[in-house]
């Protein structure tokens, strides 16, 4: 009994099929309770149909759904087979797409079944905060692996397909050119993209014009810098990041992003110097992790749900080390409770609502984690150190 137990819990199979049972069992939770989520779903499928009566997609449509979209245009094309079902279908296929994308993605992680399905485990939590506010970061992680992997496995027109979906629908997408110096083929890497690219912001263009798309993109970024200034606002659900962290210990909201990434950017870029280890898959893959959690850290949109990209990237981190010590499972157990668990019943509400919530507290292990993985690339051999069985 106990064997069997381990087999089916050491098999990704098995695991992979729980996470599209909960996407859809969350999914149809929401829309029957009518929970806030159905929001976002309905603000995503009124992007398409936005853009076929070519209203402006970033105001407000009170009779419609309360918040603002921050998708790009493009995301029209990706939401309207789902947008034209009934919403209890629609909801659940979308969440459904949505995780299948993320769980292929750690699928085509160079680790053995017994780690993906570990791998699967852990995020699990992560994955189902994710998964109930009905948003893209799950189907985003999943591109952001895809790519990264794709650019190993040589096939460069993959790679820079996931790559722009992620750009043209959330700008997020564009860390993906992190992996550029990994590329082997360059030249059809760029050529593939400048294609794939023209097609994306052209496709809209064939249910709506030129002008409303061209109109569009004026207005996403608008949007986009108005959402970065309401977002620095102390105690809010936005900005649980390093940059709302350090902003809400100090109690001074006015500090720039500028300020963060003066010294982050620099930081993130200078593993790049070691050129000798860029032939190593398992330096590829910390980089990997490094920008699935500067991503999270210092953007001042990052949330709760966001948070699903940065623990993968932790779980890369993890599962790369050849020795791991007391310390290193230490560091991933701090992840698991503290950032994982921090917004579940696990913890009281008083505690989520006057530390939690008020100091972005979900932030700190993702933040000690980014430091470690920063030192490593700058110190460690990946040939001798790291593994990828």
């Amino acid at each position: 009994m106990k064997e069997k137990f381990l087999k089916i819990l050491l098999n990704p199979k098995y695991i992979f099929g729980v996470y599209l049972i909960i996407s859809v069992v969350t999914a149809i939770s929401k829309y029957l309770r009518g929970d806030y989520a159905i929001n976002n779903y309905l603000i995503f499928k009124n992007v398409f149909f936005n853009t076929i009566d070519q209203k402006n997609l970033f105001i407000h449509y009170p009779d419609l759904y309360f918040d603002l979209n921050h998708y790009g245009v493009f995301f029209s094309a990706l939401i309207a087979p789902f947008a034209m079902m009934p919403d209890w279908l629609g909801i659940s296929l979308w969440n459904v797409a949505n995780t299948f994308i993320f769980i292929y993605g750690i699928y085509k992680l160079p680790f053995s079944d017994s780690k993906k399905a570990i791998f699967g485990l852990l995020c699990l939590q992560e994955y189902i905060t994710a998964a109930l506010s009905l948003q893209f970061n799950v189907a985003l992680t999943g591109l952001l692996l895809l790519s990264a992997v794709y650019i190993y496995e040589r096939k460069e027109v993959k790679s820079v397909t996931a790559i722009l979906i992620g750009i043209f629908v959330k700008i997020y997408g564009i860390v993906g050119l992190t992996q550029f110096f990994f590329i082997k083929n360059k030249t059809k890497f760029i050529l593939s993209g400048i294609v794939i690219a023209a097609v994306f912001f052209a496709l809209p263009m064939a249910y709506s014009s030129p002008k409303f798309v061209i109109q569009c993109y004026s207005d996403w970024f608008q949007s986009i810098v108005e959402k970065n200034n309401e977002n620095q606002v102390l105690g809010n659900m936005q900005d649980i990041s390093l940059m709302g962290f350090v902003r809400r210990i100090l109690g001074d909201a006015s500090i720039s992003n500028l300020v963060f990434l003066a010294f982050g950017l620099p930081l993130f870029a200078l593993p790049y110097v070691r050129i000798k280890q860029y032939k190593h898959y398992a330096f590829q893959l910390m980089i990997l992790a490094s920008t699935l959690l500067f991503l999270v850290l210092f953007s001042s949109s990052s949330e709760s749900p966001t948070y699903i990209i940065a623990v993968v990237g932790v779980l890369i981190w993890f599962f790369l080390q050849k020795k791991r010590t007391p310390f290193i499972i230490g560091l991933l157990v701090f992840v698991i409770i503290f950032t994982c668990f921090s917004t579940s019943d696990l913890f009281p509400k008083f505690v989520k609502e006057n530390y939690i919530i008020k100091y972005s507290l979900k932030a700190v292990p993702c933040i000690v984690i980014w430091f470690r993985v920063t030192y490593e690339l700058l110190t460690k051999d990946f040939e001798k150190n790291y593994s990828l069985k």
